[in-house]
């Protein structure tokens, strides 16, 4: 049952390029946004798009996979667990973000 707990799947299209970060320990950090589209009929019988933005990291090996493969409109598949963190932005004021942490990065066609 813990396999299931905190779980997130997505396919989408990559937002812009990825953001890469390489730290002093050689280790990588990736970040990215996805988008992901649901389809839908509305109550006039309209067919509606509607999409959703994601705020995506990615660590070591799959960061450095994202800095190879990834770019604007590259479709993949990813499979994480969802994270909150929180920073004080320039004015000192909190901001909260939520983000989806790969595990497993999946490269689409």
């Amino acid at each position: 049952m813990n396999a299931l707990q905190n779980r997130v799947q997505l396919i989408g299209h990559v937002g812009k390029d990825p953001i890469i970060k390489e730290f002093e320990s050689g280790k990588k950090l990736a970040n990215l946004t996805l988008a992901t589209n649901d389809v839908y009929v509305s109550k006039k019988g309209d067919q509606v798009e509607q999409t959703q933005w994601h705020n995506i990291v990615a660590w070591g090996k799959t960061a450095e996979t994202i800095e190879k493969f990834v770019e604007k409109g590259k479709k993949i598949g990813i499979t994480g667990k969802l994270t909150s963190r929180s920073y004080d932005d320039k004015e000192g004021n909190k901001r909260y973000v939520t983000e989806v942490v790969i595990n497993e990065l999946l490269l689409m066609k």
